[in-house]
């Protein structure tokens, strides 16, 4: 598996908090180093898991934890739902971050609120979700090619195949991918789509199947935009609310579980 670097902010005070976030990774399988620094607030961790696997074991330690940088090279993040995406009823929210490395683009996401189940992911030629998801245009598509998945060369997909995500019984669907063909400096500005059905990777008899993979309605939308890289990203204090970086965190938190709360709600209310 292709490894990234990805920093977080951690909310430690003294030497035994050092101590206690560490334990958290010990022996973790998928992590290949750990260095954390308690003058500057920060953890490092080398690892071929998805960042939210990561985040959440240091929070098994109760201490706050939030990402910061991502990949030593061009990164980008594509925010779905939420204030910053559009998803249909305002039901879906997650977070996508793209890293580029010699081996190819890390995908790597957490998204919530989903049926259980298979769903397509593709990159969409336009940015623009004004309206929605309705106004992204098709597949990112510069070779002019036919509709296929992940695995298959660049003259049998398109370059926005990103194939399928696995949602859980719990809707939410966490995974990372590495893709050969995407660019992060070719897709930023462009923006990243969840499908309502499984993506059949252009190989049904579907009228469709080499246009989206029969893949269905666009259920949520994000922009694709530039992201921070390790130790680029200096920021403490939010200026657009003047939010503290954990009280962002906090607030991103209770947005999540108010979603997951809802989505219960609707569940139950269909038996």
């Amino acid at each position: 598996m292709t490894s990234a670097k990805i920093e977080f902010a951690v909310n430690m005070t003294c030497e035994k908090c050092v101590d206690t976030v560490r334990n958290s990774l010990k022996g973790v399988k998928g992590i290949k180093s750990i260095d954390i620094s308690l003058e500057k607030g920060n953890i490092v961790v080398e690892t071929d898991l998805p960042y939210s696997v990561i985040q959440e074991k240091i929070e098994q330690s109760g201490k706050k934890a939030v990402l910061k940088g991502y990949g030593d090279n061009l990164g980008a993040v594509a925010m779905l739902g939420g204030n910053s995406g559009y998803s249909i009823g305002n039901k879906i929210m997650g977070i996508v971050r793209f890293a580029q490395t010699p081996d190819g683009c890390i995908i790597d996401g957490t998204v919530d609120g989903l049926t259980p189940g298979e769903h397509g992911i593709h990159v969409h030629e336009c940015g623009d979700i004004s309206s929605g998801c309705d106004n992204v245009g098709e597949h990112f598509n510069p070779n002019s090619t036919v509709h296929g998945g992940p695995e298959d060369n660049e003259l049998n997909r398109h370059v926005g195949d990103l194939g399928n995500i696995a949602v859980d019984d719990s809707g939410r669907a966490t995974f990372r991918k590495v893709d050969k063909l995407i660019k992060i400096s070719d897709i930023i500005g462009r923006s990243l789509v969840i499908s309502e059905k499984a993506d059949d990777l252009g190989r049904s008899d579907s009228p469709t199947s080499k246009i989206d993979g029969n893949s269905g309605n666009r259920l949520a939308c994000g922009i694709i935009a530039r992201s921070s890289g390790l130790f680029q990203n200096t920021k403490k204090i939010c200026a657009c609310d003047g939010l503290t970086l954990w009280d962002e965190r906090d607030k991103a938190l209770s947005q999540k579980q108010e979603l997951s709360t809802k989505s219960e709600i609707s569940n139950a209310s269909k038996l």
